[in-house]
Protein backbone atom coordinates (compact mmCIF):
# COMPACT_ATOMS: atom_id res chain seq x y z
CA UNK A 1 0.00 0.00 0.00
CA UNK A 2 1.74 3.03 -1.23
CA UNK A 3 1.53 6.51 -0.47
CA UNK A 4 -0.99 8.76 -1.97
CA UNK A 5 -0.52 11.93 -3.33
CA UNK A 6 -2.73 14.59 -1.28
CA UNK A 7 -2.77 18.39 0.14
CA UNK A 8 -2.61 19.84 3.52
CA UNK A 9 -2.25 16.29 5.26
CA UNK A 10 -1.94 17.72 8.72
CA UNK A 11 -3.22 15.92 12.03
CA UNK A 12 -6.57 17.11 13.55
CA UNK A 13 -7.36 17.86 17.39
CA UNK A 14 -7.21 14.58 19.63
CA UNK A 15 -11.13 14.96 20.19
CA UNK A 16 -12.22 15.56 16.51
CA UNK A 17 -15.74 14.76 15.11
CA UNK A 18 -15.00 13.21 11.71
CA UNK A 19 -17.54 12.50 9.09
CA UNK A 20 -17.56 9.67 6.95
CA UNK A 21 -19.56 9.83 3.74
CA UNK A 22 -20.72 6.99 1.57
CA UNK A 23 -24.42 7.32 0.37
CA UNK A 24 -24.66 4.43 -2.21
CA UNK A 25 -24.91 0.54 -1.42
CA UNK A 26 -25.03 -1.87 0.48
CA UNK A 27 -21.96 -3.70 -0.34
CA UNK A 28 -20.12 -0.08 -0.34
CA UNK A 29 -20.93 1.31 3.07
CA UNK A 30 -19.51 -2.86 4.23
CA UNK A 31 -16.16 -1.97 2.14
CA UNK A 32 -16.05 1.59 3.86
CA UNK A 33 -16.03 -0.03 7.33
CA UNK A 34 -12.35 0.06 7.96
CA UNK A 35 -12.30 3.53 7.61
CA UNK A 36 -13.97 3.41 11.43
CA UNK A 37 -11.07 1.68 12.95
CA UNK A 38 -8.46 3.11 10.96
CA UNK A 39 -9.84 6.74 12.15
CA UNK A 40 -10.16 5.46 15.93
CA UNK A 41 -6.95 3.45 15.98
CA UNK A 42 -5.47 7.19 14.98
CA UNK A 43 -7.53 9.33 17.10
CA UNK A 44 -9.27 7.04 19.80
CA UNK A 45 -10.93 10.04 21.00
CA UNK A 46 -12.49 11.33 18.49
CA UNK A 47 -16.39 10.74 17.35
CA UNK A 48 -16.99 9.43 14.37
CA UNK A 49 -20.45 9.94 12.67
CA UNK A 50 -21.54 8.68 9.17
CA UNK A 51 -23.26 9.67 6.54
CA UNK A 52 -25.11 7.07 4.56
CA UNK A 53 -28.56 6.38 2.47
CA UNK A 54 -31.68 5.25 4.45
CA UNK A 55 -31.57 1.93 4.00
CA UNK A 56 -27.88 1.12 4.66
CA UNK A 57 -28.31 3.20 8.03
CA UNK A 58 -28.71 -0.26 10.16
CA UNK A 59 -25.22 -1.74 9.12
CA UNK A 60 -23.33 1.17 11.52
CA UNK A 61 -25.85 2.18 14.23
CA UNK A 62 -25.08 -0.60 16.25
CA UNK A 63 -21.54 0.20 16.11
CA UNK A 64 -19.59 1.08 19.13
CA UNK A 65 -17.29 3.23 17.94
CA UNK A 66 -19.70 5.27 16.01
CA UNK A 67 -21.36 8.25 17.58
CA UNK A 68 -24.45 8.81 15.21
CA UNK A 69 -25.73 8.29 11.95
CA UNK A 70 -26.91 11.00 9.23
CA UNK A 71 -28.92 10.22 6.17
CA UNK A 72 -29.06 11.20 2.84
CA UNK A 73 -31.42 10.44 0.03
CA UNK A 74 -31.00 13.14 -2.05
CA UNK A 75 -32.71 16.03 -1.89
CA UNK A 76 -36.75 17.07 -2.74
CA UNK A 77 -36.24 20.78 -3.14
CA UNK A 78 -34.11 23.72 -1.55
CA UNK A 79 -35.64 23.70 1.75
CA UNK A 80 -34.74 20.30 2.45
CA UNK A 81 -31.04 21.22 1.06
CA UNK A 82 -31.19 23.98 3.55
CA UNK A 83 -32.08 21.74 6.64
CA UNK A 84 -29.23 19.27 5.57
CA UNK A 85 -27.05 22.27 5.57
CA UNK A 86 -28.21 23.50 9.21
CA UNK A 87 -28.07 19.87 10.62
CA UNK A 88 -24.61 19.69 9.62
CA UNK A 89 -23.57 22.82 11.24
CA UNK A 90 -25.50 21.99 14.11
CA UNK A 91 -23.08 18.70 14.62
CA UNK A 92 -20.17 21.03 14.65
CA UNK A 93 -17.93 18.75 12.66
CA UNK A 94 -14.05 19.21 12.62
CA UNK A 95 -13.67 17.13 9.01
CA UNK A 96 -15.78 15.35 6.03
CA UNK A 97 -14.24 12.51 4.53
CA UNK A 98 -16.21 11.93 1.78
CA UNK A 99 -15.59 8.43 0.15
CA UNK A 100 -18.48 8.50 -2.30
CA UNK A 101 -18.52 11.98 -3.83
CA UNK A 102 -21.39 13.72 -5.02
CA UNK A 103 -21.87 17.26 -5.93
CA UNK A 104 -24.74 18.60 -3.64
CA UNK A 105 -23.07 16.73 -0.78
CA UNK A 106 -19.64 18.10 -1.40
CA UNK A 107 -21.71 21.66 -1.34
CA UNK A 108 -23.66 21.15 1.41
CA UNK A 109 -20.50 20.72 3.19
CA UNK A 110 -19.03 23.70 1.93
CA UNK A 111 -22.30 25.42 3.00
CA UNK A 112 -21.69 24.69 6.21
CA UNK A 113 -18.43 25.16 6.61
CA UNK A 114 -16.60 21.56 7.79
CA UNK A 115 -13.38 23.08 8.75
CA UNK A 116 -11.68 20.21 7.05
CA UNK A 117 -13.09 18.99 3.61
CA UNK A 118 -11.22 15.45 2.27
CA UNK A 119 -12.15 14.16 -0.99
CA UNK A 120 -10.96 13.37 -4.39
CA UNK A 121 -9.40 15.85 -6.60
CA UNK A 122 -10.29 14.61 -10.09
CA UNK A 123 -14.21 16.26 -10.12
CA UNK A 124 -15.07 19.63 -11.92
CA UNK A 125 -16.61 20.22 -8.11
CA UNK A 126 -13.38 19.34 -6.31
CA UNK A 127 -12.51 22.98 -5.47
CA UNK A 128 -15.43 22.11 -2.70
CA UNK A 129 -12.90 19.72 -1.03
CA UNK A 130 -9.51 21.74 0.91
CA UNK A 131 -7.82 18.37 0.94
CA UNK A 132 -7.84 16.48 -2.19
CA UNK A 133 -6.67 12.92 -2.86
CA UNK A 134 -5.41 12.18 -6.58
CA UNK A 135 -6.67 8.83 -7.48
CA UNK A 136 -8.72 7.26 -10.46
CA UNK A 137 -10.75 4.69 -9.13
CA UNK A 138 -11.71 3.19 -12.11
CA UNK A 139 -8.12 2.19 -13.21
CA UNK A 140 -8.58 -0.22 -10.47
CA UNK A 141 -4.89 -0.20 -9.13
CA UNK A 142 -5.91 -1.71 -5.65
CA UNK A 143 -9.18 -2.54 -3.90
CA UNK A 144 -12.00 -0.08 -2.75
CA UNK A 145 -11.66 -0.29 0.70
CA UNK A 146 -8.05 0.65 -0.03
CA UNK A 147 -8.92 3.55 -1.83
CA UNK A 148 -11.57 4.65 1.14
CA UNK A 149 -8.36 4.19 3.60
CA UNK A 150 -6.24 6.49 0.63
CA UNK A 151 -8.63 9.42 1.83
CA UNK A 152 -7.72 9.36 5.86
CA UNK A 153 -4.36 9.77 5.01
CA UNK A 154 -5.07 13.30 4.72
CA UNK A 155 -6.12 13.65 8.23
CA UNK A 156 -2.81 11.98 9.16
CA UNK A 157 -4.54 8.36 9.56
CA UNK A 158 -1.68 5.47 8.42
CA UNK A 159 -2.50 2.92 6.46
CA UNK A 160 -3.00 -0.62 8.04
CA UNK A 161 -0.69 -3.44 7.34
CA UNK A 162 -3.75 -5.61 7.33
CA UNK A 163 -6.49 -4.63 5.38
CA UNK A 164 -9.59 -6.38 7.08
CA UNK A 165 -13.40 -5.70 6.90
CA UNK A 166 -15.27 -6.85 10.05
CA UNK A 167 -18.71 -6.10 10.89
CA UNK A 168 -19.13 -6.66 14.96
CA UNK A 169 -22.94 -7.95 15.74
CA UNK A 170 -24.58 -7.79 19.04
CA UNK A 171 -25.51 -10.59 20.87
CA UNK A 172 -29.10 -10.22 20.15
CA UNK A 173 -28.72 -9.77 16.65
CA UNK A 174 -26.65 -12.95 16.52
CA UNK A 175 -29.17 -14.58 18.58
CA UNK A 176 -32.17 -13.47 16.05
CA UNK A 177 -29.94 -15.08 12.92
CA UNK A 178 -29.80 -18.12 15.07
CA UNK A 179 -33.60 -18.19 15.54
CA UNK A 180 -34.25 -17.53 11.70
CA UNK A 181 -32.03 -20.72 10.92
CA UNK A 182 -33.74 -23.04 13.68
CA UNK A 183 -37.31 -21.43 11.91
CA UNK A 184 -36.34 -22.88 8.91
CA UNK A 185 -35.74 -26.56 10.39
CA UNK A 186 -32.16 -26.69 10.20
CA UNK A 187 -30.41 -28.47 13.20
CA UNK A 188 -27.05 -26.99 14.93
CA UNK A 189 -25.34 -29.79 12.76
CA UNK A 190 -26.53 -29.63 9.33
CA UNK A 191 -24.21 -28.20 7.02
CA UNK A 192 -26.26 -24.51 5.71
CA UNK A 193 -25.31 -23.13 2.06
CA UNK A 194 -27.38 -20.07 1.28
CA UNK A 195 -27.35 -18.90 -1.96
CA UNK A 196 -28.44 -15.33 -3.10
CA UNK A 197 -28.89 -15.46 -7.13
CA UNK A 198 -29.68 -11.67 -6.77
CA UNK A 199 -27.90 -8.17 -7.39
CA UNK A 200 -30.05 -5.33 -7.69
CA UNK A 201 -28.13 -4.75 -10.54
CA UNK A 202 -24.60 -4.14 -9.54
CA UNK A 203 -23.11 -6.62 -11.42
CA UNK A 204 -23.50 -9.31 -14.38
CA UNK A 205 -25.33 -12.33 -13.01
CA UNK A 206 -24.66 -15.95 -12.62
CA UNK A 207 -27.92 -17.49 -14.51
CA UNK A 208 -30.99 -18.41 -12.24
CA UNK A 209 -30.83 -21.95 -14.45
CA UNK A 210 -27.17 -22.19 -12.62
CA UNK A 211 -28.05 -21.24 -9.09
CA UNK A 212 -30.90 -23.70 -9.04
CA UNK A 213 -28.87 -26.39 -11.18
CA UNK A 214 -26.43 -25.61 -7.96
CA UNK A 215 -29.13 -25.74 -5.28
CA UNK A 216 -30.16 -29.06 -6.60
CA UNK A 217 -26.48 -30.78 -6.72
CA UNK A 218 -25.46 -29.39 -3.22
CA UNK A 219 -28.89 -30.91 -2.30
CA UNK A 220 -27.94 -34.39 -3.39
CA UNK A 221 -24.69 -33.96 -1.08
CA UNK A 222 -27.20 -34.02 1.94
CA UNK A 223 -25.95 -30.15 2.53
CA UNK A 224 -29.23 -27.85 3.35
CA UNK A 225 -29.68 -24.72 0.71
CA UNK A 226 -31.77 -21.89 1.04
CA UNK A 227 -32.05 -19.42 -1.31
CA UNK A 228 -32.22 -16.10 -0.19
CA UNK A 229 -33.41 -12.58 -1.51
CA UNK A 230 -35.48 -9.23 -0.60
CA UNK A 231 -39.25 -9.02 -0.92
CA UNK A 232 -38.02 -7.51 -4.71
CA UNK A 233 -37.39 -10.68 -6.14
CA UNK A 234 -39.43 -13.09 -4.37
CA UNK A 235 -40.15 -15.02 -8.11
CA UNK A 236 -36.23 -14.94 -8.87
CA UNK A 237 -35.82 -16.91 -5.74
CA UNK A 238 -39.35 -18.59 -5.78
CA UNK A 239 -37.66 -19.91 -9.57
CA UNK A 240 -34.40 -21.13 -7.90
CA UNK A 241 -36.34 -22.84 -5.69
CA UNK A 242 -38.52 -24.72 -7.92
CA UNK A 243 -36.00 -25.44 -10.30
CA UNK A 244 -33.51 -27.32 -7.51
CA UNK A 245 -36.72 -29.41 -6.16
CA UNK A 246 -38.70 -29.59 -3.04
CA UNK A 247 -36.08 -29.95 -0.22
CA UNK A 248 -34.66 -26.39 -1.42
CA UNK A 249 -36.03 -24.22 1.29
CA UNK A 250 -36.76 -20.29 -0.07
CA UNK A 251 -35.68 -17.30 2.83
CA UNK A 252 -37.55 -13.50 1.79
CA UNK A 253 -35.98 -11.19 4.00
CA UNK A 254 -38.04 -9.07 6.47
CA UNK A 255 -34.78 -9.13 9.03
CA UNK A 256 -32.51 -5.87 8.75
CA UNK A 257 -29.49 -5.78 7.22
CA UNK A 258 -27.22 -6.51 10.61
CA UNK A 259 -30.12 -9.24 11.46
CA UNK A 260 -29.40 -10.62 7.87
CA UNK A 261 -25.61 -10.60 8.30
CA UNK A 262 -26.15 -11.98 11.43
CA UNK A 263 -27.87 -15.10 9.83
CA UNK A 264 -25.64 -15.50 7.16
CA UNK A 265 -23.34 -16.17 10.20
CA UNK A 266 -25.10 -19.39 10.86
CA UNK A 267 -24.13 -20.54 7.12
CA UNK A 268 -21.55 -22.99 6.79
CA UNK A 269 -20.92 -21.35 2.94
CA UNK A 270 -23.02 -18.19 1.01
CA UNK A 271 -22.67 -18.23 -2.73
CA UNK A 272 -23.35 -15.19 -4.37
CA UNK A 273 -23.23 -12.55 -7.40
CA UNK A 274 -20.73 -9.46 -6.51
CA UNK A 275 -23.71 -7.61 -4.06
CA UNK A 276 -23.99 -6.57 -0.79
CA UNK A 277 -24.84 -10.20 0.89
CA UNK A 278 -21.28 -11.48 -0.42
CA UNK A 279 -20.08 -8.82 1.53
CA UNK A 280 -21.82 -9.21 4.93
CA UNK A 281 -21.20 -12.85 4.43
CA UNK A 282 -17.50 -12.12 4.64
CA UNK A 283 -17.53 -9.62 7.16
CA UNK A 284 -18.95 -12.13 9.85
CA UNK A 285 -16.93 -14.45 9.07
CA UNK A 286 -18.80 -17.17 6.43
CA UNK A 287 -16.72 -18.71 3.59
CA UNK A 288 -18.02 -17.40 0.38
CA UNK A 289 -18.31 -18.40 -3.37
CA UNK A 290 -18.47 -14.94 -5.22
CA UNK A 291 -18.98 -14.35 -9.41
CA UNK A 292 -17.24 -11.54 -11.27
CA UNK A 293 -18.04 -10.43 -14.64
CA UNK A 294 -14.76 -9.89 -16.83
CA UNK A 295 -15.30 -6.03 -16.69
CA UNK A 296 -12.44 -3.61 -15.73
CA UNK A 297 -14.28 -1.66 -13.08
CA UNK A 298 -16.77 -4.49 -11.90
CA UNK A 299 -12.93 -6.41 -10.98
CA UNK A 300 -12.91 -8.62 -7.90
CA UNK A 301 -9.59 -6.94 -7.39
CA UNK A 302 -11.25 -3.74 -6.65
CA UNK A 303 -14.66 -5.22 -5.14
CA UNK A 304 -13.65 -8.45 -3.95
CA UNK A 305 -14.88 -9.71 -0.40
CA UNK A 306 -12.22 -9.08 2.11
CA UNK A 307 -11.40 -12.46 3.58
CA UNK A 308 -9.26 -15.30 2.72
CA UNK A 309 -12.48 -17.66 3.22
CA UNK A 310 -13.27 -16.93 -0.59
CA UNK A 311 -13.13 -19.05 -4.20
CA UNK A 312 -13.84 -15.99 -7.01
CA UNK A 313 -15.01 -17.17 -10.47
CA UNK A 314 -14.37 -14.45 -13.65
CA UNK A 315 -14.79 -15.68 -16.96
CA UNK A 316 -12.52 -15.25 -19.80
CA UNK A 317 -13.77 -12.91 -22.56
CA UNK A 318 -11.51 -14.25 -25.05
CA UNK A 319 -13.40 -16.96 -24.46
CA UNK A 320 -16.53 -15.71 -25.24
CA UNK A 321 -18.29 -15.46 -28.90
CA UNK A 322 -20.31 -12.75 -27.83
CA UNK A 323 -17.21 -10.02 -26.72
CA UNK A 324 -14.20 -11.94 -28.57
CA UNK A 325 -11.65 -10.68 -26.15
CA UNK A 326 -12.93 -7.20 -26.17
CA UNK A 327 -14.96 -5.03 -23.81
CA UNK A 328 -18.06 -7.46 -22.24
CA UNK A 329 -20.75 -6.62 -24.54
CA UNK A 330 -23.56 -8.77 -22.12
CA UNK A 331 -24.46 -11.14 -19.74
CA UNK A 332 -23.13 -14.79 -21.89
CA UNK A 333 -19.70 -15.21 -20.36
CA UNK A 334 -21.16 -15.51 -17.40
CA UNK A 335 -22.01 -18.96 -18.75
CA UNK A 336 -18.45 -19.96 -18.71
CA UNK A 337 -18.66 -20.46 -14.70
CA UNK A 338 -19.41 -24.61 -14.16
CA UNK A 339 -21.98 -25.47 -11.52
CA UNK A 340 -19.03 -28.19 -10.30
CA UNK A 341 -16.79 -26.35 -10.44
CA UNK A 342 -18.50 -24.20 -8.03
CA UNK A 343 -19.41 -27.45 -6.07
CA UNK A 344 -15.93 -28.21 -6.17
CA UNK A 345 -15.61 -24.85 -4.41
CA UNK A 346 -17.71 -24.94 -2.06
CA UNK A 347 -16.31 -28.05 -0.93
CA UNK A 348 -12.87 -26.74 -0.35
CA UNK A 349 -14.02 -24.02 1.77
CA UNK A 350 -16.17 -26.43 4.13
CA UNK A 351 -13.11 -28.34 4.25
CA UNK A 352 -10.75 -25.51 5.05
CA UNK A 353 -13.31 -24.14 7.88
CA UNK A 354 -13.41 -27.08 9.59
Amino acid sequence: MGMVPYTKAQRLPDDAHILIVRTDRVGDLVLTLPMIDSVKETYPQAHVSMLVQSYTKNLVENDQNVTSVLTYDGFKNIGSFCSFVRTLKEKNFTAAVVAYPRFLVALALWYARVPVRVGTGYRWYSFLFNRKVYEHRKRVQKHEAEYNLSLLQAIGCQMPEVLRCVLKLTEEEERKGAIVRESLGIRSQEVLIVLHPGSGGSARDWKKERFGELARVLLQRKYRVVISGTEREKELVSYVAQHAGAECLQFISTLSLREFAAFLKTAQCVVANSTGPLHLAAAVGTPVVGFYPPVKVMSPVRWGPLTLKKRIFVPDPSRCSRCNGRMCRGNDCMDQIEVNDVVTAVGELLKDDI
